[in-house]
């Protein structure tokens, strides 16, 4: 019999190691720090990072969730793109360390970042930030993670988002990844790596295929996408992952919600990490703007422009 959980670990140990031979999509970032504030154990996370930008006032909070197939990937990986966000915003950025597949399945990490956006709405004020100004988003899984939080906050009433960001996000699971080697990523290696990987990662994540349906899994799949937030949908056209992220914007816009969506030439997927720099600058302007603008706080930095 496989062992999955060690399987994951030895998964997880060669990832890291590749990962530290990345570039850095930026290599010029704000040098600001965070504070680690320990909200005691009521909250759905005892320990959080949280980027506060300068100037006066209670910011409005945006929650940051990384990337990683549900399976990799910690919250200090963002943390240089947080305190950029942060600066750039004028919005406190809250950095989360969700919960991991395998030894978490979905729907853990849905309903623990569904928890902390609740509670953070009632409680903003244990963190300095106000939490009626609250959005979230994420990057590839972390993006996953910020619509399914949508549609939870939708089907309950609360919390009030005021927007979400998409960043390449995985948002159909029940499609097998190597079904989507399709059009221009046919040939493409970075695709085809990716689809191995995605394919790992879903048996990881998802305690049995079936659950792939599931709108809090695979969100482009909801029957019905009406009456969420304000969307940021950013989609890398040599992505694996492009054309559900697409469908996702597609079906937000035609469903009445305020849609914006970029698509970035030549790019593939983690191209906001991972470059090429002149996109992934556009890319994170592109965030920062829409944060501001949708939490409502006036910038307080010209490090990005769009």
């Amino acid at each position: 019999m496989i062992d999955e959980h060690a399987d994951a670990v030895t998964f997880r140990a060669d990832a890291a190691r590749f990962a530290a031979t990345l570039p850095r999509a930026l290599p010029a970032l704000p040098s600001g720090t965070y504070e680690v504030v320990d909200v005691g154990p009521a909250a759905p996370v005892r320990r959080l990072n949280v980027y506060r930008p300068a100037g006066p006032g209670v910011p409005g909070v945006f929650v940051n969730l990384h990337g990683g197939g549900f399976v990799l990937g910690s919250a200090q990986d963002d943390d240089p793109y947080c305190r950029l966000l942060a600066d750039a915003s004028g919005c406190a950025v809250v950095n989360v360390d969700y919960p991991l597949a395998p030894e978490h399945p979905y729907p853990a990490a849905v309903h623990q970042t569904y928890d902390l956006l609740a509670w953070i709405a009632e409680h903003g004020g244990v963190l300095g930030v106000d939490g009626s100004r609250l959005a979230v988003g994420g990057h590839s899984a972390g993006g996953n993670l910020a619509a399914a939080c949508a549609l939870l906050a939708r089907r309950h009433g609360r919390p009030l988002l005021r927007g979400v960001v998409v960043d390449y996000a995985p948002l159909d699971l029940w499609t097998p990844p190597a079904d989507k080697l399709v059009g221009p990523v046919r040939d493409d290696p970075g695709a085809t790596a990716l689809a191995e990987a995605g394919a790992r990662f879903n048996a990881w994540y998802l305690p049995d295929p079936a659950s792939g349906a599931d709108e809090l899994a695979s969100p482009v799949l909801a029957s019905d996408v009406s009456g969420l937030p304000p969307t940021l949908v950013l989609t890398a056209e040599r992505d694996l992952l492009r054309a559900e992220g697409d469908r996702y914007a597609a079906r937000l816009s035609a469903a009445g919600v305020p849609t914006e969506h970029a698509v970035f030439p030549g790019c593939g997927h983690g191209f906001t990490h991972v470059g090429p720099e002149e996109h992934a600058a556009a890319a994170w302007a592109r965030m920062a703007a829409f944060v501001r603008r949708v939490v409502g706080v006036a910038a307080t930095s010209d490090t990005v422009r769009a």
